[in-house]
């Protein structure tokens, strides 16, 4: 039987052979989805480090009454909690309603900071599939001229032109799954940070409150 001496490689090969030009399309977006999946791990992993870290130091000092030093803590804290905070922190004199536009504000653009790339990682996972789809059908389009080339319908010519044309399905979907896997898990890991800062940053505006500021 066909490709049941192949190694694991040369199976590889023979796949991304049989699936035609479309494999370079699919190609391209499974190394776009890596690099993207690879940078953001390092990256979310580094910030959510930093902030856990500074979190914990700052929510110590608000709860001691010490504002001056959670401030020069939040200026020196290179992470998006320290600087949400320091925001508010540095509008401490200008009543709640200032403390809490700044950290909004601040907090908006920290959001949008935290999700940069994950809308590449949402466009490989939907375009995936459809570029599979498309080669499918474009596959299934090439085994149908040839039927009608050769006058007659034979199970081989067949079989072989919709297993060719379905690998391009099988590719989309393989590059797909993973993809979108990763892309929620990166947004539930931005969740949580978001989550952390905001009571953090809560605790802080409560500290304020209490010292009449």
């Amino acid at each position: 039987m066909e490709g049941v001496n192949l190694t694991a490689i040369e199976w590889i090969a023979k796949t991304w052979t049989d699936g035609g030009w479309m494999m370079y399309f699919l190609g391209a977006t499974a190394l776009l989805g890596l690099i993207v999946i690879v940078w953001k791990l390092f990256d979310l992993t580094a910030k959510s480090t930093r902030t856990t870290r500074f979190l914990r130091q700052v929510d110590d000092l608000i709860a001691k009454g010490k504002i001056d030093e959670a401030l020069k803590a939040s200026r020196e804290s290179n992470s998006p909690a320290g600087r949400i905070l320091a925001a508010g922190l540095e509008r401490r004199n200008e009543g709640t309603e200032r403390v809490m536009k700044a950290i909004e504000n601040v907090g908006l653009i920290e959001m949008a900071s935290l999700e940069r790339g994950l809308v590449w990682l949402a466009t490989v996972a939907n375009v995936a599939p459809l570029l599979g789809f498309l080669g499918t059908v474009i596959g299934m389009i090439v085994a149908f001229q040839n039927i009608e080339l050769a006058g007659e319908v034979e199970a081989s010519l067949v079989a072989g032109g919709i297993k060719v044309a379905l690998i391009t399905t099988a590719t989309g979907l393989v590059i797909a799954i993973p993809v979108n896997i990763a892309h929620n898990y990166f947004v539930s890991k931005i969740d949580r940070m978001v989550i952390d800062m905001e009571e953090s940053a809560q605790k802080m505006v409560d500290a304020l409150h209490l010292q009449g500021i």
